[in-house]
């Protein structure tokens, strides 16, 4: 079995980043910072490029593809740290009226926290008792429930895609910081320290990426987990690995690593807790 990307995944892929980049920069990001909420225009922008649809039929108006695909599409919403509920607007589609052309904001509990509640249109699932709590991401809002959710096999694996773009990004944050920042006459990327750390951080994105592409193919929930922890060590240790590669100023507000390990930090719950994933693989042992 193959798991390398097709040349029409690639092209998705290629066309889901352009995109972003060109909608969500770094100070569309850091505008979200200061002023938190759902941005409506760029949602609705998200539904009409057919990210919400990706997997409904092409009968009932969908793109017609299937969870690789969506897993492409949603490492490259990692990557650029793109705020809201999407997960759970991209799993309501089909099933929520305007959650596919993005013209309804959908949320769900997926184990214990609840994000975007109040500046959701629909909330599904059964959120009796949550209140809200101070999150660590400054981009998501949070409710914490008194009993965890049921998570999907598929917000599991979407959350995990999510992480692994976030990996690869703070990856290529620290591997240019590296050659930009000097020390003693030399990039800094020429020390063998950073050297490691870079390398490390390189290995953990790539087997996250060849498990959580596997996983997408295979929809096997012990791959399923093991992709999650992987993803999940992928864009936490990565970022703080970035975050040591950038030194001081990574440590500044300025700096976005910290953004991405705070949200790190934060889907690494919202997809069910990691020992939950764990139990899967030891029992399938």
């Amino acid at each position: 079995m193959h798991f390398q990307l097709t040349e029409e995944q690639r092209a998705l892929r290629d066309g889901t980043r352009d995109l972003l980049e060109g909608r969500f920069d770094r100070d569309a990001l850091r505008a979200a910072v200061d002023r938190p909420g759902v941005d409506r225009e760029l949602w609705r922008e998200l539904g009409e490029a057919g990210l919400f649809a990706l997997c409904l039929p092409e009968a009932e108006g969908g793109v017609g593809l299937g969870l690789p695909e969506a897993v492409v599409v949603f490492e490259e919403c990692g990557r650029a740290l793109l705020p809201g509920p999407l997960v759970a607007t991209f799993l309501a589609a089909g099933e929520v009226e305007g959650a596919a052309s993005g013209e309804t904001v959908v949320t769900a509990p997926y184990g214990s926290l609840l994000p975007w509640r109040d500046a959701a249109d629909v909330v599904r699932g059964d959120t009796a008792g949550a209140r809200p709590i101070a999150s660590a991401d400054p981009l998501t809002p949070l409710h914490a429930l008194p009993e965890p959710a049921p998570v999907p096999l598929e917000a599991t694996l979407l959350y995990a895609a999510e992480q692994l773009g976030s990996a690869g990004r703070t990856l290529d944050m620290a591997v240019q910081h590296a050659r930009d920042r000097e020390q003693f006459g030399q990039p800094i990327g020429a020390f063998q320290a950073v050297k490691h750390l870079c390398a490390e951080m390189l290995v953990r994105v790539e087997l996250a990426r060849a498990a959580v592409y596997a996983a997408a193919v295979t929809r096997d929930p012990v791959e399923v987990a093991a992709a999650r922890l992987l993803a999940d060590e992928a864009a936490t240790q990565g970022a703080r690995d970035s975050l040591q590669v950038h030194g001081g100023m990574g440590f500044t507000w300025e700096a976005d690593v910290h953004l991405h390990l705070k949200r790190a930090w934060l889907r690494a719950e919202l997809g069910g807790s990691a020992r939950g994933a764990e139990e899967v693989l030891a029992a399938a042992l």
